[in-house]
């Protein structure tokens, strides 16, 4: 697992306004994480609940929703899920797949890729 922080930012359904947001760069972790008052501030609303492991191996439920988070120049429709007060922000795989991104530890940055299609 590789993590760095990098600024986001957090749209809401309409792709009019965004926050900026810094979030960690992580591989480890499956969706864009945060606090859920920056989601809900957005009207961006929960979808479901699901079972999430957190990195202290620690279980729960958390709610989850899409919007728009644009990364490195890109704009993406995305799974986000409505984290703890004070949690650090997370930028996980989902996304950065979706705006066709790796991640660089060595450099600590993000790095475009192409899609694997075969």
């Amino acid at each position: 697992m590789s993590s760095f922080s990098v600024e986001i930012g957090i749209g809401d359904a309409e792709r009019r306004r965004f926050v900026p947001v810094q979030a960690a760069a992580n591989t480890g972790a499956t969706a864009v994480t945060l606090p859920a008052s920056i989601l809900r501030g957005l009207g961006v609303q929960p979808m479901e609940t699901c079972m999430a492991e957190c990195a202290n191996g620690e279980v729960r439920e958390v709610a989850v929703g899409q919007t728009w988070v644009r990364v490195d120049g890109k704009v993406v429709w995305t799974p986000v899920v409505f984290n703890d007060e004070g949690t650090p922000p997370l930028l996980g795989a989902m996304a950065l797949e979706r705006a066709r991104l790796a991640v660089d530890p060595a450099g600590q940055r993000l790095v475009p890729v192409n899609w694997i299609i075969y």
